[in-house]
């Protein structure tokens, strides 16, 4: 548009140049300005009108270019999920059956009161201990998938964040109690009471915490639930080693361990933190990390958890309460 009204205003101003320039200027330096302000004018209205159209062109073929990568993407991921939803299936069957089959021979090896052998007990042991941790990888395999989508915003449901963590301890008891390790959780009220947020994603970052903690407490785990007016909080706490405080800005990194530091084989992905800590901002919350290192007395490991508290999310008339 300005542009158009420069190169008009240009060739009006090269129209009436000889005319005014007579009216009101005895010599032909009252004429030679005019014309050259309206050839200034006119080249100066081509090249913006030029520019305008060159520049509208290339932001629509970019738009273009940028709405069909957003549907390439979207149906990749869509498709990975999908195949990814398969091989889930088809190798938990398996497991479930294996987890199950180990419970059985355990149980009837206890009802039948014989010795079992330390190397029987071993294998069950290690059966039941990788069980959670081969589940969490699955999950986290399934979570990297969702992050790769572009955020179509919270799903908000009614939880109690204190059954939550109830769930995860239970599934993790067995395990910290065949290392020697105890693990206890509370909440603060007792009856902490229900909170709007994604049920999933409290759970998955929850359960990478607990996952995290219980491999490298010492004999000790912790979770607490507290509450304020304007967000709740999950804490985890173990009387582990501790982490070392140049490690401590690189924990939430994708795929970073301590052994990539120190050039060694890596003990584990790297992944669980990242996904909770970005699952954490996703959802307008924050992780957080503080440890003490031994040969500190009080050495540990916390990680805290905070998300908003939300309001209930708005229903549109007719639509059934969940």
């Amino acid at each position: 548009m300005l542009g158009a009204l420069i190169l008009v205003f240009g060739l009006a101003n090269l129209v009436v140049a000889p005319v005014v320039g007579e009216a009101m200027f005895a010599r032909l330096w009252g004429i030679e300005p005019l014309t050259y302000m309206g050839a200034a004018l006119v080249i100066l209205g081509l090249a913006i009108t030029s520019l305008a159209y060159m520049v509208s062109d290339i932001v629509r073929s970019r738009r273009r270019a940028s709405d069909e990568d957003r549907r390439f993407a979207e149906r990749w991921t869509q498709v990975t999920q999908q195949y990814f939803d398969l091989f889930n299936h088809d190798l938990g069957r398996p497991l479930r059956r294996i987890l199950g089959k180990e419970r059985e021979i355990r149980e009837q090896l206890q009802a039948s009161g014989s010795d079992i052998h330390p190397s029987v007990r071993e294998l069950l042991d290690e059966i039941e201990e990788q069980t959670p941790s081969f589940r969490l990888m699955m999950s986290n395999i399934q979570v990297l998938i969702e992050l790769e989508t572009p955020n179509t915003g919270e799903h908000l449901h009614a939880v109690e964040p204190a059954e939550v963590v109830r769930r995860i301890v239970d599934r993790y008891s067995l395990v910290a109690g065949d290392a020697n390790k105890q693990i206890v959780w509370w909440s603060e009220p007792t009856e902490f009471g229900i909170v709007y947020c994604d049920s999933s994603a409290v759970e998955h970052i929850v359960t990478n915490l607990v996952d995290n903690t219980v491999r490298y407490a010492e004999s000790f785990a912790e979770i607490g639930l507290t509450r304020d007016d304007q967000a709740f909080h999950i804490r985890v706490w173990d009387d582990g080693p501790g982490i070392a405080s140049r490690y401590l800005p690189y924990l939430f990194d994708r795929g970073w361990t301590p052994e990539v530091a120190r050039h060694e084989e890596r003990t584990s992905s790297g992944l669980g933190l990242f996904i909770a800590h970005t699952l954490a901002k996703r959802h307008g919350g924050d992780l957080t990390v503080e440890s003490i290192t031994v040969p500190d007395s009080d050495h540990h490991t916390s990680f805290t958890l905070t998300l908003p508290l939300q309001s209930a999310p708005s229903r549109t008339a007719g639509e059934p309460v969940a």
